[in-house]
């Protein structure tokens, strides 16, 4: 393999040199999604098939007669990639077991953002889960429809002004508060569930080479900053990732065979959101009561994500 060895505060890593999500695709610039993508990608390796739902991604890196991807894609409708990379997985291993492709283990991917993940994928990444696929699904999750238009979804936090929630006199934007989607996938029970940022890539990879080692289901919640629906700087991409995991409202953890471990980059102390709010025009119409409405939320569902971590070590 074609390594470079990285540093990071805690141990040294080798992270793959080579690029299987390559240059030439067509995303705005300061794409969050494309640097988690191309993370991924460098986890996983080339033994790797990934079926991937309509979306931002999907757009960008395959117009005909091109493509982006160093390994097998497929592009499948919103609703279905988890079921479409669930059969790919029992497809290889009838092939697998009759001879007809080599005796190699090849991790199956399936991949879409929030829209596709948490509201018109829900019921088939539910069915993948439930039955014990071995395979890994990753949401990258920049919390709207942007492809689209910024539509909001399921996943769309509470105060944020989209097209289909836009702030107003009558609105203030998103009124109900985001699915919490990791969530939903540890009560399925699967072994692995882990949230993650490519502004902690090393963190993201860490993550993503777990669950490739898992021989079942596993399921990673990235966060993916879009400049262009949030109305935010370009330049800012890996600044809002960071500033949403200090602020607590995106937390760092991992949910292994359900016990829950927080992630070595989650700062002592939590940043107030006003912080991250304020680069954003999706959040610049809120005001002070409204913004401390939600800050009290994103304190209160931190300590609930504490209380877990606590209950366990007890329990142990």
């Amino acid at each position: 393999m074609n390594i470079v060895e990285n540093f990071d505060l805690y141990a040294p890593r080798l992270v793959n040199k080579k690029e299987l999500f390559c240059a030439g695709h067509r995303a705005c610039q300061g794409c969050g999604e494309v640097l988690a993508v191309r993370l991924m990608c460098k986890a996983l390796g080339e033994n790797t098939v990934i079926a991937s739902a309509t979306g931002c991604m999907e757009i960008v890196s395959s117009m005909f007669p091109t493509t982006a991807w160093e390994v097998p894609w497929i592009h499948v409708a919103f609703e279905n990639a988890a079921a479409v990379a669930s059969g790919v997985e029992v497809g290889l291993k009838a092939l697998r077991k009759k001879g007809r492709i080599d005796d190699r283990y090849v991790k199956v991917v399936g991949m879409a953002g929030d829209g596709g993940t948490m509201d018109i994928g829900l019921q088939a990444l539910s069915g993948a889960m439930e039955r014990g696929h071995d395979m890994l699904f990753v949401c990258f999750d920049n919390e709207a429809y942007m492809n689209t238009g910024i539509q909001r979804s399921s996943g769309t936090p509470m105060g944020a002004s989209t097209t289909t929630a836009p702030a107003g006199k009558i609105s203030f934007g998103q009124k109900t508060w985001k699915k919490n989607m990791p969530e939903i996938m540890v009560a399925h029970n699967v072994p692995y569930v882990a949230t993650a940022c490519p502004s902690y890539p090393l963190d993201f990879i860490r993550k993503v080479e777990k669950a490739k080692k898992i021989k079942g289901p596993s399921y990673i919640h990235c966060f993916s900053v879009c400049p262009t629906g949030w109305r935010s700087p370009s330049h800012l991409t890996v600044a809002l990732g960071r500033m949403v995991v200090e602020t607590g409202i995106f937390p760092l953890y991992e949910v292994e065979n359900g016990k829950y471990k927080i992630s070595a980059e989650m700062p002592k102390k939590l940043k107030p959101i006003k912080d991250y709010f304020k680069s954003q025009g999706r959040f610049r119409h809120l005001a002070e009561h409204e913004i401390k409405m939600i800050q009290s939320r994103v304190e209160s569902e931190y300590n609930k994500l504490l209380d877990k971590v606590k209950c366990l070590k007890a329990w142990n």
